[in-house]
């Protein structure tokens, strides 16, 4: 766990933001709810509901993945993102222990 990588990519208030939606997608991802929430959530719902570009998105789900914080899983053409809940865990003991 590189806790600069998480630190960083938890200082910006978007990503924040995508990271609380995908704590309760059923919530907060109604439109994708015909079609499941196994993988995740897809990359056009989350543009969607953002307001942002797709670039931007797309730009910040990758720092979320590289810090640890989500997983992707590509079907077909789409994208699926959900939260990473072991180094939410980890992070939270980190805290508890260390910082």
């Amino acid at each position: 766990m590189d806790q600069v990588e998480i630190f960083k990519a938890l200082s910006n208030k978007a990503r924040l933001q995508i990271l609380n939606w995908l704590k309760e997608p059923e919530v907060n991802f109604p439109g994708q709810a015909e079609y499941g929430f196994e993988n995740g959530v897809c990359v056009g719902q989350i543009h969607a509901k953002s307001g942002l570009t797709q670039s931007t998105v797309s730009e910040y789900l990758t720092s979320l993945q590289r810090a640890g914080l989500v997983t992707s899983v590509r079907t077909g053409q789409w994208t699926y993102y959900r939260r990473n809940e072991e180094t939410f865990a980890a992070l939270s003991k980190l805290i508890e222990t260390e910082i």
